[in-house]
């Protein structure tokens, strides 16, 4: 009899520990998700950190994108003596551009492309090169990897991207969104107020029954947008780089004008005027304030579209405000808008900050239904495994059920 106790004993205490390191395993990040069912694109930003020193032709490259659209959604001047070798500091976090499209029914990015180099692994590339937007399990899948410890030197691998649409709204009004990933710092009241919205419409957006969230998750974060996909605050080239449009920071008004990258273009003078694009004139009169715009109306076959448009206005209005454009930045400074979003401060009592009314359940104020036209995404698990201490507790409660066991056994 005595010499089965230690087998009984042992193999208590395996199961104990195939528990412990299996629940440790499985605490994953998640990622909201949008299903689609059609073929179309839109486009979507991600939040991007640098894991190192880059150029910023180094930045577009790693995500086969625009040099100058990262600038312009980051609102960096792109005038600056060149900019395009110009080297961000590490930990820098970047608005990236980027075509979301539709792929095995679910909205994610496929246009990015990765050569591996020496010594890289599917985790680091994941979790390291492209700051945990995607997981190393998802890589393998794109690319059909069997053994994920043995990568060929310039190997191709795909790079699925998170991203959603939403149709390009958010509460019926247009919006660009962006996945971003969540800090350590982070806190939900912290994102929203980061980026000009609300605890309930991301609650909405991401699914999400409470408002805890932890490091590693990705978010689907709303901003408001213009239709020429300008998201508020920034800016875009477009009409083969002849021309700039910004939107903001006061309103969602698009406003548009010759770039600073203009050489070749096609002409910019409205038709049976004298005003040139991004002109504006107003006349004073009895009656209210005339005024008379030269605006940006698409780019067809080579050749930019202006349009004239004359109104009366109650009062004439002011200058033309610009987003600010800013340097390239040359080093990270903390709570910048380029830091990580800071938790809310709180007051002299110790309490949270009064913030968005927070939904008992996602997609719903206490006591309404949910808002109609708020996008709705779901959740999925996302990023690599990570040990966690949350299974702590339970393997505690398990060690000493096990330590019960084995004295009711001798």
């Amino acid at each position: 009899m005595s010499d089965k106790k230690p087998v009984f004993q042992n193999t208590l205490c395996l199961l104990l520990l195939l528990s412990i390191s299996a629940n440790v395993g499985l605490v994953t990040c998640k990622s909201t998700i949008e299903p689609c069912s059609n073929s179309g694109s839109c486009n979507a930003l991600l939040g991007y950190t640098l894991y190192t020193n880059l150029k910023v032709s180094e930045v577009a490259s790693l995500f086969q994108v625009d040099p100058i659209a990262i600038l312009n959604a980051n609102a960096i001047d792109i005038s600056y003596p060149d900019v395009e070798n110009h080297i961000l500091p590490s930990q820098l976090f970047l608005k990236i551009p980027i075509a979301c499209s539709c792929v095995d029914g679910i909205r994610k990015s496929v246009s990015t492309k990765y050569k591996t180099r020496p010594s890289d692994t599917l985790s680091s590339i994941a979790d390291s090169i492209y700051s945990g937007l995607v997981s190393a399990d998802q890589i393998g899948e794109a690319n059909s990897v069997t053994d994920p410890s043995v990568l060929d030197v310039g190997q191709t691998l795909v790079v699925p991207l998170p991203c959603t649409c939403f149709n390009g709204t958010d509460n019926a009004l247009p919006a660009i969104y962006l996945s971003y990933v969540v800090r350590p710092v982070d806190t939900l009241a912290g994102i929203a107020a980061r980026y000009s919205t609300t605890i309930t419409d991301l609650m909405n957006v991401n699914a999400m029954g409470s408002t805890a969230i932890k490091a590693g998750d990705i978010l689907a974060v709303p901003l408001p947008d213009h239709g020429l996909i300008v998201p508020n605050g920034s800016y875009a080239i477009t009409a083969s780089h002849c021309v700039q449009c910004s939107c903001g920071p006061g309103n969602l008004k698009l406003y548009c004008m010759p770039s600073s990258l203009a050489v070749s273009c096609s002409s910019m003078q409205c038709r049976n005027s004298n005003l040139m694009l991004g002109n504006t004139t107003v006349q004073q009169t009895s009656g209210g304030c005339n005024v008379t715009s030269c605006s940006y109306g698409g780019y067809v076959n080579g050749s930019i579209i202006t349009s004239l448009s004359t109104s009366l206005q109650p009062r004439c209005p002011g200058g033309q405000k610009f987003p600010t454009l800013i340097d390239p930045p040359t080093s990270v400074v903390r709570d910048s808008m380029f830091a990580p979003s800071p938790s809310p401060q709180s007051d002299s009592a110790g309490t949270t900050p009064k913030s968005s009314v927070v939904p008992t359940k996602a997609g719903s104020l206490p006591g309404l239904p949910p808002a109609a036209n708020s996008p709705i995404g779901s959740t999925s698990h996302a990023c690599s495994l990570r040990k966690s201490l949350a299974t702590f507790p339970r393997a505690l409660v398990m060690l000493l059920f096990v330590k019960f066991l084995m004295s009711m056994s001798l």
